[in-house]
């Protein structure tokens, strides 16, 4: 936990890098705007689905039953559903972003300031990249759709978004993070060792996507957590050896 937080320390600092908090605004403001338009395109066709897959399953009965008196609580009710689903697709769209282009650009100012001693190896590739965000936006989405009858038990519709938001940020971001400094052994080496503190830098990062504000930032804020720490952890393994 020390390092996780040590990490994100200096990602604040990080900010006064010249170019980088740039990158921390516009990847939510493309991605807000984007699922705003969708949402607003096809609101009433979504929340129909969503009315249908609450309908579809059996141990739901009970609070179906509760809203079918009246229409008005029962609209309330799928349009609250809709908020809650938009918050972790937003962001995990905007991390998408991030690792894509943003990343790349905020780790060359980072390493230049912070890790000037540390040799690039150029141990990623592009293919590995992408294809690891998207393995990691599949396993997200499924796990939203899974698990969105789960997010009516009090307190789900939060945990659940933010556990899967966790192992997003963990796939979406540590690789990359990696990819430039890292050999291709150093890469899965340090991932694997440190999987128990990336996924709890990937939770405090969901976290952060659900703060008034702090939101607008979190995905950016949360890949330049892991540049810092995988970085990091890969001068460590390196002084060890």
């Amino acid at each position: 936990m020390t390092e996780v937080l040590r990490a994100y320390t200096r990602a604040l600092r990080s900010l006064l890098t010249p170019g980088i908090f740039w990158h921390l605004l516009w990847p939510t403001l493309v991605s807000v705007a984007l699922w705003s338009v969708a949402a607003w395109m096809s609101w009433d066709l979504i929340g129909a689905g969503v009315a249908r897959l609450f309908n579809a399953v059996s141990w739901l009965g009970w609070l179906q039953q509760r809203w079918e008196g009246s229409e008005l609580a029962s609209a309330i009710f799928i349009k609250a559903v809709l908020i809650l689903l938009l918050i972790p697709l937003i962001y995990g769209t905007a991390l998408l972003i991030v690792a894509v282009f943003a990343l790349p650009l905020m780790l060359e100012r980072v390493a230049a300031q912070d890790y000037p001693e540390l040799e690039r190896r150029n141990g990623g590739t592009l293919a590995g990249s992408i294809g690891n965000v998207l393995l990691a936006m599949t396993v997200f989405v499924v796990g939203l759709v899974v698990t969105l009858p789960l997010w009516l038990i009090p307190g789900m519709g939060i945990l659940l978004p933010v556990l899967l938001s966790a192992y997003l940020n963990y796939r979406g971001y540590s690789y990359d993070a990696l990819s430039a400094h890292g050999d291709k052994d150093e890469i899965p080496r340090v991932i694997a060792r440190e999987r128990g503190n990336l996924y709890l830098a990937g939770i405090v990062a969901g976290l952060l996507a659900y703060v008034p504000l702090i939101h607008l930032v979190a995905p950016a804020y949360a890949g330049l957590g892991f540049i810092h720490y995988c970085l990091e952890a890969l001068r460590r393994t390196r002084k060890a050896v």
